[in-house]
């Protein structure tokens, strides 16, 4: 702050000093470290009576009288009084707050956002922040945008007037030591969203080192457990601000919620306060010397003190030191681990800010909880080594570390002077390699092939009055899309849509319209609506002429190329071949669209790295040279895609079903990922929502027919809302009929009690009733009456399923139903020139493949099992390796025979 601030401050907070001034000689204001060390408060009533030099711990939940300061230590305490008002001292507040822990501080501050705000925060933040702002976004309805906040430039683009409700800062950032502008970004963001709350997390820094109130924030706050503690001896959080109107509202969540600091630890928390100042200045000076000589061995060291460190002036703008904490790279996770481990003065912890020196591996530790994929995509590096400095001698933790980087075998003494040893600089070298450029990075990142692959789905009860918030019961059924990605070296990626008349385009990667893009970056999600500029870019400038393409070919490339465009960011642009071949009939309301998108999602997300499939177990028994080495696994739980992952992948699929259908309910989605049966609610009608899985559910044999007349979705939907408006009464009762059928035939499945005769009688009846109603809602059609008509000669039950209504109807077969009645139908259907497809639902539902190992397969030697990703195996051609694909044999096998190759490729790991 400038001289008259500083002069403003001390004035505001001044101590009692014995005598009084000299016309020729004031006094000049306290210095931070005095400030520290004095412990004081103006107001008389919260003077000790006995003089105590040190502020007694008032340690009592209650207090007697009425009408007095204090009545319940929850609502205030005196320790805790002083202790804030010292707080507020030494950081340029007006007010200040002492909480349990430094999350509970935030908490209290993101409880000032509400659903549909929006947050801005850094993509290289504290990993227990990461979780909590990653639970609002998943369950409180906010939106989280983690960018590159050390340039206002990336920050710009995601602030959204009368949306962004708080910008949540860290600088230096933890643990990779990037320096934030607070005072430019501050300004930036209140010149367009003057709402907007900036807040920064303080703690690498403390009060003593770094004030970013005095630089434009609005809340400041730190993990008291650091280093204003100093001994890790509490956990305690502080929160300072000068707007009434926060600290406010602030003061009412902590006394609400009840996880104001406790007396005796306020009590801990003032006494370490006291040595702040003198405990940093040593250890700041400390770290300055273990980065030089970390920096000199040829380490990539990250700490603001080195001359070349980016932002160095920034910082030295609105700090005043250096910190205490810095970060390196070796360049190999192993050896890391194996220097942590060699240390003996340095502990091993997750935290820092103590007088004993900690260190620590952030991607396995402190920043364990964010996944490896956003790990990568945010530019954490997994072999990072964190150094927290404390205030032993230096010259025995200079000579403790050196002495654990020979251990590990990363230096050796030369020349009377300690180097590092070239194996490690090559790997550190070849590390740096993979980075650029960035069409070498692109191909590097896909030299692997993914299959995936997604079952159809039918709609048993509660079509189209799903999408207005009556109950669907739907499952997966044995008929599947398979895509697959193979790697491209030209820049180009490309779509084969085999079941959409052989549809196949190519697209040079620069060419697309980037510069309409607003990349949807790792850990956000992506916004209610689509993005309309971006929809509208590709379709005038990537896509063929409509004439040109042929039927159903425009939308499903539309939302190919709208995932890649909106999951891309950076320079992160893969090329690669996509194949998607279908055993489901396309258009006739199987799922077809929603296991489309499936495929492209869960593709997509794998070859940016933002999901990850676990490895899967080593097979129960050896390969043979004539036998993969993996085996084909059903949807039993023993190699299950992560939910998290699952989610993932759902989300973006029904992204992908917003593209193709405008406004799905999410059901179709939800079923292809999930697999089995589900009971889906949409959200948003005042009602319980969300998906459900039908435990219950029983093997059922269906006959699907597909009538070969496609009708458009959109258009069906958009009759059946219509309808609602002109005749609200009768639709609603409709839907309250649909909304029983739905009840009770989930509480039929669910029934384990239940006859299987009595079971399938009841839903027959269910399909009846439940096909009537559509009927009423004018979603049915000639030719599908037609088709009912020719099963309910058989006494079968039919309906249509799906929103799409014309495309094909549902029979179930009783157990009973004899085979020679069975064919002579499908011979009947057959011959009225529709296509019946008979199978059993509620199998296994999305499932990846890694289809080969990473080690040869020797017979009779156990295999460690599939990788992910895979490493592609490589033939020689024309003197150099390239990949062997599957793609050639994928796009030949014949439709018949393609579930069978599927599941002889390898192992499939299922949600």
């Amino acid at each position: 702050m400038g001289t008259n601030e500083k002069a403003e401050f001390a004035s505001q907070y001044s101590l009692p000093t014995p005598g009084s001034d000299s016309p020729s000689f004031t006094r000049k204001p306290y210095r931070f470290s005095t400030l520290c060390a004095t412990v004081e408060n103006p107001n008389s009533s919260h003077k000790d009576q006995h003089g105590s030099s040190s502020v007694p711990i008032y340690q009592t939940a209650t207090f007697k009288g009425i009408g007095g300061e204090y009545d319940y230590t929850r609502s205030g305490n005196p320790t805790r009084t002083h202790l804030e008002h010292h707080i507020a001292k030494i950081s340029s507040a007006q007010h200040a707050f002492a909480v349990s822990s430094g999350m509970a501080a935030l908490d209290v501050i993101t409880r000032l956002l509400k659903p549909g705000s929006e947050v801005i925060a850094g993509d290289d933040i504290y990993g227990g922040t990461n979780r909590l702002l990653t639970y609002l976004r998943t369950h409180m309805g906010v939106t989280v945008h983690h960018i590159d906040t050390t340039k206002p430039s990336t920050v710009l683009p995601v602030l959204n007037p009368g949306k962004t409700a708080m910008v949540l800062l860290e600088t230096p950032t933890n643990p990779l030591l990037k320096i934030v502008d607070i005072a430019g970004i501050s300004s930036m963001v209140k010149e367009k969203c003057p709402d907007a709350i900036i807040v920064v997390d303080n703690t690498m820094m403390s009060p003593y080192l770094q004030r970013p109130l005095e630089h434009g924030a609005d809340i400041v706050y730190d993990s008291a457990t650091k280093y204003l503690s100093g001994h890790h001896d509490l956990m305690a959080g502080v929160i300072t601000c000068n707007r009434d109107d926060l600290a406010q509202q602030m003061a009412f969540t902590i006394n609400a919620v009840g996880n104001a600091l406790t007396p005796f630890d306020s009590f801990l928390l003032l006494r370490g306060t006291k040595t702040l100042a003198i405990r940093m200045d040593r250890q700041q000076s400390t770290s300055l010397l273990v980065a030089q000589m970390l920096q000199k061995l040829g380490f990539v060291v990250h700490y603001p003190g080195l001359p070349d460190h980016p932002g160095r002036e920034i910082h030295e703008r609105i700090a005043d030191g250096y910190g205490a904490v810095l970060s390196f790279e070796t360049g190999d996770k192993e050896l890391s681990e194996r220097i942590v481990g060699a240390t003996r003065l340095w502990g091993i912890s997750v935290s820092f800010g103590c007088v004993n020196s900690l260190i620590s591996m952030p991607c396995v530790m402190s920043h364990a909880s964010i996944d490896p994929a956003t790990r990568a995509e945010r530019g954490l590096p997994e072999d990072l080594i964190r150094l927290c400095v404390g205030i032993e001698d230096p010259a025995d933790l200079l000579d403790d570390l050196r002495h654990a980087l020979v251990e590990a075998n990363a230096i050796t003494l030369a020349a009377n002077d300690f180097v590092r040893i070239p194996t490690v600089v090559n790997k550190a070298a070849e590390k740096l390699a993979l980075s650029e450029p960035r069409v070498e990075r692109r191909n590097l990142e896909v030299a692997q092939e993914w299959f995936v692959s997604a079952p159809g789905k039918v709609i048993l009860f509660g079509e189209h009055a799903v999408v207005h918030g009556v109950t669907a019961l739907a499952a997966s059924v044995d008929l599947r899309c398979y895509g697959l990605t193979t790697p491209r070296y030209d820049n180009k990626i490309s779509a084969h849509f085999a079941n959409i008349s052989n549809f196949y385009h190519e697209w040079d990667i620069d060419s697309l319209p980037w510069d309409v893009v607003t990349a949807v970056l790792p850990g956000d999600v992506h916004p209610e609506a689509l993005d309309q500029k971006l929809l509208d870019a590709i379709n005038e400038r990537a896509l063929p002429p409509a004439d040109r393409m042929p039927p159903k070919s425009q939308p499903a490339a539309l939302a190919f190329l709208y995932l890649y465009m909106a999951l891309s960011h950076g320079n992160q642009r893969p090329a690669f071949n996509f194949s998607i071949r279908s055993t489901l009939p396309v258009g006739a309301g199987l799922g077809s669209s929603a296991a489309f998108s499936a495929c492209i999602a869960t593709t997509i997300l794998l070859l940016y790295k933002r999901i990850t499939a676990p490895r899967p177990p080593a097979p129960t028994r050896p390969p043979t040279k004539n036998e993969p080495g993996h085996l084909h696994t059903s949807h039993d739980g023993r190699r299950a895609i992560p939910q998290g992952t699952a989610e993932e992948i759902n989300r973006w699929a029904y992204v992908s079903e917003q593209v193709l259908h405008g406004n799905p309910s999410g059901v179709d989605n939800s079923v292809v990922v999930y697999g089995g049966a589900l009971s889906y609610t949409k959200p948003g009608f005042g009602k319980k929502s969300g998906m459900d899985k039908v435990h219950g559910f029983k093997s059922l044999k269906f006959l699907l027919v597909d009538s070969k007349i496609g009708r458009n979705t959109k258009q069906l939907v958009a009759n059946v809302a219509q309808k609602k408006m002109e005749e609200p009464e009768a639709v609603a009762k409709m839907f309250d009929a649909i909304q029983s059928i739905s009840d009770e035939a989930r509480l039929a499945l669910d029934d384990p009690e239940m006859p299987r005769e009595q079971l399938l009688n009841a839903l027959a009846a269910y399909i009846t009733e439940n096909h009537e109603y559509l009927v009423r809602m004018g979603v049915s059609h000639e030719t599908l009456e037609t088709i009912r008509a020719k099963c309910n000669a058989y006494n079968l039950s039919t309906k249509l399923t799906g929103a799409g209504g014309g495309g094909c109807a549902v029979t179930l077969v009783p157990d009973d139903f004899s085979d020679n009645d069975l064919k002579s139908l499908i011979n009947d259907l057959a011959g009225a020139n529709f296509d019946p497809y008979l199978t059993s639902v509620g199998g296994s539902g999305l499932g990846i493949l890694s289809p080969y190992n990473r080690s040869p397969l020797n017979a009779g030697e156990p295999v460690n099992g599939s990788v992910t990703p895979p490493e592609t195996p490589t033939d020689e051609v024309n003197g150099e390796l390239a990949p062997k694909s599957l793609r050639e044999h994928f796009i030949s096998i014949k439709a018949e025979d393609l579930n069978q190759w599927a599941d002889a490729r390898g192992q499939w790991m299922f949600v």
